[in-house]
């Protein structure tokens, strides 16, 4: 059998383990391999590569992804789509491992209902899927966010300031939670939970009443106060499944408490450096078993599912799930 191999969507530290392990594991089966690349834009092209043992070997520590990737909706224009069934046939691809988040998974849910066998792997450093315990490159995102917030932590309080670190999350708050509880945060703001800017301000006044002249405060980019009832955005611009751009709360943040407070505040937005690099061991080990069970999937006609890590087992749970 030829297996397709894509990864869609932000990168991912873990992604290249998955690819490594699809590989390895699969060429005990005696498939063959067929990468796509950058994501579901290759598909609709027609832009692929072999991978073999060799293409793979070296992978594991590796950030990013070789395959490249994109946030294409193949699904959004009739032409697209044709073109994607057109390729799938022509490739003579006989399952397609998908490796992705909430859109990535999405299409390959709906792709599997017009016919495609699909198989999904969990990925996304926010940890907002369904189904699955933890999802891999959010271990790694949490311990650049623990790391940056150390190195805040002796500038902060050097200068007795406010910093505000704005992290990745956009409809979840996990990398704020856990990044913030083992970075010490002194205030931790999630979009689950819209904040008020009285009460944030009200905490660091109380803090500084009792001798802490510095405060640390972290917001995920997702999160947004009640007064403004909405998402802080950067412009009006969306991509091609309809999100807009986040980023901002870190600098209103900043400002509304400094005006309020009369204490100096300052804001940093982590960014992409959350996605970027090698992964972690844990998130190596994970993505591993993801992309070996993934394989095992595609063996035993598991189509239209997705492996997912429920109390420490992979196991495998619906796309629509």
């Amino acid at each position: 059998m030829n297996v397709g191999i894509l990864t869609g969507g932000g990168d991912c530290p873990g992604l290249n383990a998955v690819i490594r392990a699809i590989v390895k594991r699969g060429l005990q089966f005696d498939y063959e391999f067929t990468g796509i690349r950058d994501g579901w834009r290759g598909l609709i092209n027609g832009d692929t590569q072999k991978l073999t043992r060799n293409d793979v070997s070296g992978l594991l520590p590796l950030g990013g992804t070789v395959l490249g990737t994109s946030r294409t909706n193949p699904l959004k224009s009739e032409k697209d789509t044709k073109a994607v069934m057109d390729n799938i046939k022509k490739l003579g691809l006989g399952a397609i491992i998908c490796i992705g988040g909430d859109d990535t998974l999405g299409v390959a849910s709906k792709l599997f209902d017009m016919g495609v066998n699909t198989i999904g792997v969990p990925k996304t450093i926010d940890n907002d899927l369904s189904a699955t315990d933890f999802t891999f490159g959010f271990d790694t995102a949490v311990s650049v966010v623990t790391w940056a917030l150390d190195r805040l932590h002796s500038t902060t309080e050097a200068h007795q300031r406010v910093m505000v670190v704005e992290v990745m999350g956009r409809h979840a708050g996990w990398i704020a939670v856990y990044g913030g509880i083992a970075g010490g945060a002194d205030v931790i703001l999630i979009p689950e939970k819209p904040f008020d800017v009285d009460e944030v301000c009200g905490y660091i006044m109380q803090r500084k009443a009792r001798g802490k002249k510095f405060s640390l405060v972290v917001a995920a980019e997702g999160a947004y106060p009640k007064q403004v009832g909405g998402m802080i955005t950067k412009d009006k611009e969306l991509d091609a499944f309809g999100h807009a751009k986040l980023g901002g709360v870190g600098d209103f943040l900043a400002r509304e408490i400094e005006a309020r407070t009369k204490q100096e505040s300052r804001f940093v937005v982590l960014g992409h450096l959350q996605r970027g690099g090698t992964p972690t061991a844990y998130d190596r080990v994970l993505a591993t078993r993801y992309g070996v069970h993934a394989i095992e999937m595609v063996k035993d006609g598991k189509f239209g599912r997705m492996a997912a890590l429920q109390v420490n087992k992979i196991v495998d749970v619906s796309l629509d799930e």
